[in-house]
């Protein structure tokens, strides 16, 4: 029996990267998986995949950038599998790593309604399902950029940094509820996060090189999955308000 059997989970960006591969495990560990993401044609796919494997999985188109959306998706995973055990906040775009100085107000928006509003609704949503059963998992995927300053430019920094207050605020809010809200917190990894990015700001990305040039080495998607597992997993049933970091070492270094 896997660690998550029996489990309903709703994992966003799940059609690539970090989220396809936490979906992905999740499901061979059990869990019924609700793929949630923009590109509903690589959710759809994922979602296929993991049924031949076995699982059980279905995909939902979601811009988390949408209300409508973001209730769809969990009022979906009721819907079809009765409930909700697990929310992964994974989806989220980059900026131009432009500092405060060259940031506009569209792009800053941008960042903000995906990457910090979407997570908070997605929560909102999630949160009286987990209060009416007493229990309930709430992971968020932050970034490096969530804890330090050179990881990126200012209104991604700016939003990931909004996520930790967001996590933690939770963590503690409904901490004698049975609900755990915990944050993973990756380093550079191989996704397709850099397609998100345009306009990319000369002066910010040659301050960002600094810290860049620090990164023992890139991570994989599947070694971001297993920290994922154990956060909604029963092994972590005393873990509530951290912020895991998986990032080889990099920012030991600072």
């Amino acid at each position: 029996m896997g660690k998550l059997a029996g489990q309903v989970a709703v994992v966003t960006g799940a059609a690539s990267g970090m989220g396809k591969s936490i979906a992905e495990l999740y499901a061979k560990e059990g869990a019924k998986v609700v793929l949630a993401d923009y590109q509903f044609e690589g959710a759809e796919a994922v979602a296929k995949e993991i049924v031949a494997n076995g699982g059980v999985a279905m995909a939902v188109k979601a811009n988390v950038a949408e209300l409508a959306d973001i209730e769809n998706m969990i009022d979906t995973a009721v819907s079809e599998y009765g409930t909700l055990d697990i929310l992964v906040n994974n989806a989220g775009v980059m900026d131009g790593i432009e500092p405060v100085g060259e940031i506009s107000d569209e792009k800053w928006d941008r960042i903000f309604d995906i990457n910090t509003k979407g997570v908070m609704r997605a929560m909102r949503k999630a949160i009286p399902i987990f209060l009416e059963k007493g229990k309930g998992v709430i992971v968020n995927t932050i970034s490096t950029g969530g804890l330090n300053g050179a990881h990126a430019g200012a209104a991604y920094v700016s939003s990931k940094h909004a996520v930790v207050g967001l996590t933690k605020n939770s963590a503690f809010m409904y901490a004698n509820s049975g609900i755990r809200v915990n944050g993973i917190a990756p380093g550079g990894v191989e996704t397709n996060i850099a397609s998100s990015m345009t306009n990319v700001s000369e002066f910010g990305f040659g301050r960002q090189k600094l810290a860049s040039a620090a990164i023992p080495r890139l991570g994989k998607p599947e070694e971001i999955a297993p920290v994922a597992l154990f956060l909604a997993s029963d092994d972590a049933s005393f873990v509530n308000g951290a912020i895991v970091v998986a990032d080889a070492g990099w920012t030991a270094a600072f």
